[in-house]
């Protein structure tokens, strides 16, 4: 059986080749920078091509060469979508990453609006989504939830086997801006104490790039029209990421839960949506999906890899941060101050 994985290079990418590969499949790769490529996966038999995933002409001679599956890492929006289809004749199915961005809640509040959703448990694939935009202006707040809604709709109404996963704060090694550094920078700094807002209870549902790779193997060997949610197993709130992420680097930490009156700066992670915001996966496992792993289990590696990451690369990941500010632990002291009692 041969599988295609467009975005090789990148954390999910890497995660589902090595995923197929491991399973005996043959594997090909694509990327727009050979440097890139993973030698653990080179040497485990994945081949490459240099491919630019929005180049149609390129898109189009790497998938004449024919597969069982593509799995698409790079598909954000309806011309991508169509960029795909046009070449589906060269293919047997598809799995291709959308996201949980995709859903609203009753006030049309999404994941990346300002005032976060309210649901009323664990979302699941019945969820109404955004309004779909076919502009192809993905790259904010407001455009990738509705251009990811305008790739499905383009990829379903196709009526070719296509299986959609909609994944969460996804993580893995290979993480261009990890979101577990938030934690662990202040544990290798000796900050023993991390605040967390309402109690610590705030949760946006990880998702492990094995356990992604895992179901979309699984989608693969079951070729089929459907969505599914992606997510690691349970529900892992703010402070047992906290934990996790302190165990698998051996440093001790205490979790301080702050009041739910505690001012809004205080105690933020990258998991502090409230209410949390979590997926229900029922119909992943009623497909037959069994996850790798927990987040405790599929975080370790994550965080064996930021360790062993050089000083001037650590320090570059936290200029690099999606939010730099919140490095400063000024605000961190200020926040424990309050539970301590000093003013």
């Amino acid at each position: 059986m041969r599988v295609t994985v467009l975005g090789v290079n990148g954390m999910t990418g890497r995660a589902v080749a090595a995923e197929f590969a491991g399973a005996g499949w043959q594997v090909l790769g694509t990327g727009r920078d050979p440097a890139r490529f993973p030698a653990e996966l080179r040497a485990s038999g994945v081949g490459f091509v240099r491919s630019d995933r929005n180049d149609p002409a390129e898109l189009g001679t790497v998938l004449g060469r024919g597969a069982d599956v593509v799995v698409d890492c790079l598909c954000y929006t309806a011309g991508q979508a169509g960029q795909l289809l046009r070449c589906a004749d060269d293919f047997d199915s598809a799995v291709v990453l959308s996201s949980k961005a995709v859903y609203r809640d009753d006030l049309g509040r999404h994941s990346n609006s300002v005032e976060p959703p309210r649901f009323d448990g664990p979302v699941t694939e019945q969820q109404p989504v955004l309004e779909p935009d076919y502009s192809g202006e993905y790259a904010s707040r407001t455009g990738y939830g509705p251009n990811k809604v305008a790739a499905e709709r383009t990829l379903l109404d196709s009526g070719r086997p296509i299986s959609i996963l909609r994944p969460s704060r996804i993580h893995g090694p290979g993480a261009a801006r990890p979101r577990e550094w938030h934690v662990l920078k202040r544990l290798l700094d000796g900050r023993t104490r991390i605040p967390l807002a309402h109690g610590g209870r705030t949760g946006n549902h990880p998702t492990a790039s094995v356990n992604l790779a895992r179901l979309a193997r699984v989608c693969a060997e079951q070729p089929g029209q459907r969505i599914l949610n992606a997510a690691d197993p349970g529900q892992p709130d703010a402070r047992e990421i906290v934990l996790a992420i302190a165990a698998a680097c051996h440093r001790p930490v205490e979790v301080v839960g702050l009041a739910e009156q505690a001012s809004a700066e205080f105690g933020w992670s990258p998991w502090a949506s409230w209410p949390p915001y979590f997926l229900d996966t029922a119909a992943a496992t009623a497909l037959g999906y069994r996850p790798v792993g927990s987040y405790r289990q599929t975080v370790r590696p994550v965080v064996e890899e930021l360790c062993g990451f050089s000083v001037d690369r650590q320090a570059r990941l936290t200029a690099d941060s999606d939010f730099p500010d919140r490095f400063d632990y000024a605000v961190d002291d200020a926040a424990l101050g309050t539970v301590q009692g000093v003013p």
